[in-house]
């Protein structure tokens, strides 16, 4: 026998679980996620890319390399000294092995700048390689 009052007689409206409050956390995680998530890569300067014939879309790449007009290398939007482009070019590669290797060389970059890109990217493993160019 429950009285009007006792901790017994609730009512089935006070019983239900409110879980509007939980889909509002949710939501604004979704929205979180997707507003920190990373599409594109950048190397981190604009080059003028030349032109080729036989251009092809990649479509996976785990680094993207630039070289600048005035013999910068940029990989990661930093500035990368020569000597250490490899050590970057591992590290990158060992976070996303299936990826390649992408190089954004400058119409005005030097070809001695490109060689020693080429050459780190072999000596660090990687075999797919592409230079990116204008279609």
């Amino acid at each position: 026998m429950a009285r009007k009052g006792s901790r017994f007689s609730r009512s089935d409206d006070e019983s239900d679980i409110n879980l509007t409050p939980m889909l509002d956390v949710v939501f604004i995680m979704l929205i979180f996620f997707i507003v920190t998530a990373t599409f594109i890569k950048q190397a981190g300067i604009e080059v003028l890319r030349p032109e080729a014939a036989t251009a092809e879309q990649k479509p996976t790449v785990s680094v993207l390399v630039a070289i600048g007009e005035n013999g910068e290398i940029w990989i990661d939007k930093r500035r990368v000294d020569p000597a250490a482009v490899r050590s970057h070019i591992e590290r990158l590669h060992a976070e996303n092995p299936k990826g390649g290797l992408v190089i954004q060389a400058d119409k005005g970059a030097r070809y001695e700048l490109l060689k020693a890109v080429l050459t780190a990217a072999r000596g660090a493993g990687l075999s797919q390689v592409a230079i990116s160019t204008e279609a």
